[in-house]
């Protein structure tokens, strides 16, 4: 299976709303990066993988969230 690279150093991060000063489980989210949205962890942001989402995929996963 191909691989595609996408160069995620000019992603936006934002840290999730729910997040908290004392080290909360919290994720960041990028939304500049087109055709993929990179999820992490926002307690170790340098170190810590990425997960990549299609468009359609985050689309319904937030869909679900808001059941």
């Amino acid at each position: 299976m191909a691989s595609k690279a996408f160069d995620l150093s000019t992603a936006r991060w934002k840290k999730s709303s729910y997040s908290n000063g004392s080290g909360g489980d919290c994720v960041e989210v990028a939304d500049n990066t087109p055709g993929v949205i990179p999820i992490r962890d926002s307690k170790n942001p340098a170190n810590a993988p990425v997960l990549l989402f299609q468009p359609p995929t985050w689309a319904a996963f937030l869909a679900s969230l808001k059941r």
